[in-house]
Formats: C-alpha cells, structure tokens, sequence
C-alpha cells in the first residue's frame, strides 16, 4: 500500500512540475545551445546577425513536425497551455511505458502443480 501511494504522491508531483513549473523555465540557449552557437551573433528574436559558428550546420530532425516537437502542442496558440499539456503527456507517456515495463519484468509467483 505504501508503495502505491508514494508512486502516485510522485506520479502528481511530477504532473504539477510538467504541467505548471515547466511554464517558468528559461528561454535562454542551454550549455549545448550555447556551445554550438558560440561564434555567432543573434539579436533579440534569435535570429542569426553574424559570425560563424556550429549552428550554421545544423538541420531540423525527422520529428520536427511532430504533434510535441519544440516542447508544445502543433496548433495550440496559447504558448502556457501548449507547454503545459506537452509537459503532462510527456509524464504520463513516460509513465505508461515505464509502468507496462515494469508490468512485464515483474516477478510472477511460480504456479503450484497439483501431484
């Protein structure tokens, strides 16, 4: 019992973090970002003003048009929302597949044959 409600205490937690917290991260480029851009010089919309630098190099991926891609939701306008339900699938899709894979490796008690 004390397993099932410490799962589901941190299964919530982590939907309030995705779903509210996530809304407040910064928008500024991570230690990646940052590397591969150094060299370069952006104004402030993002947009490329000069230099040369990794970035040059780089193309959109196979999922960039993907319903979740660029942590939101394709067609959702209201970028709070969008973020915040892309947060929340993320954890329960997360949750799904961790769970069923644990559903499937779990120890099974062995099956008693009658003699």
């Amino acid at each position: 019992m004390k397993t099932r409600v410490f799962l589901l205490v941190g299964l919530l937690v982590a939907l309030g973090l995705a779903g509210v917290v996530s809304n407040f991260a910064s928008s500024q480029p991570d230690g990646l970002d940052s590397v591969v851009r150094d060299g370069c010089t952006y104004d402030a919309e993002d947009n490329k003003t000069g230099g040369t630098c990794v970035a040059d190099r780089t193309e959109d991926t196979e999922t960039a048009d993907s319903p979740l891609a660029d942590y939101g939701i394709k067609g959702l306008d209201n970028r709070y929302l969008s973020t915040g339900l892309s947060g929340v699938l993320g954890v329960l899709i997360t949750a799904g597949a961790g769970g069923g894979l644990f559903w499937l490796v779990r120890r099974r008690k062995p099956v008693e044959t009658s003699a």
